[in-house]
């Protein structure tokens, strides 16, 4: 009798052990799924661009050289040395980021799609390539569905690609620099941010 109830004992244990194992186990897949859940959300939320864009591997800084060609505004709304905010940000780090202006040029500016020489993903709606910045390049705009080469190296695989013009628009650009407010190291002379992605304030 005291086997039996020995054996009724250990099983009950037993039981209760793969109970608690499986309820364990579930809500580690569960924690991983919303940690995959909110890493998706972040990423959405740290990119205004389309399915596709990685800015992994964007040259943030430059060296201040501009296209031949490219003309400086006359009459921009800020100017070399002005302090403005970033309200709209490229890239994680950029929104929010107090920054300097160091240059500010007229010019046509586009969102474009293209597929990088290098073999990566298509990039989509990638902002902004600057008319200047174009092979074929003339006196006028081009429009939304032109295909064109790309002569700009924001980022690997971008200069030489080819692209399709999603839109355009005429307007002032700005040349800055930023702290990227993730830290890390000062931005240098980042291309290119446009009026409506800069205040005062």
């Amino acid at each position: 009798m005291k086997g039996f109830l020995l054996s009724v004992i250990l099983l009950v244990f037993a039981v209760g052990i793969t109970a608690c194992s499986n309820s364990e186990g579930g809500e580690e897949i569960q924690n991983n799924e919303n940690s995959e859940g909110a890493n998706e959300e972040m990423n959405s939320e740290g990119s205004d661009e389309g399915e596709g864009t990685d800015h992994s591997d964007m040259n943030h800084s430059s060296s201040g050289e501009v296209p031949e060609g490219l003309k400086e505004a006359d009459d921009p709304t800020y100017r070399v040395g002005d302090e403005t905010t970033i309200t709209e940000g490229h890239m994680a780090g950029m929104e929010g980021a107090k920054a300097t202006i160091t240059g500010a040029y007229d010019t046509v500016a586009y969102v474009v799609s293209y597929e990088p020489a290098n073999g990566a993903e298509r990039i989509t709606d990638h902002k902004w390539v600057i008319h200047e910045e174009i092979e074929e390049a003339g006196n006028r705009p081009f429009e939304s569905g032109d295909e064109v080469t790309l002569n700009a190296s924001h980022m690997e695989g971008m200069d030489g690609s080819t692209a399709t013009i999603e839109s355009a628009k005429e307007t002032t650009v700005y040349m800055v620099d930023f702290e990227n407010t993730g830290g890390g190291k000062k931005v240098e002379n980042h291309k290119w941010v446009t009026e409506e992605e800069l205040s005062a304030e």
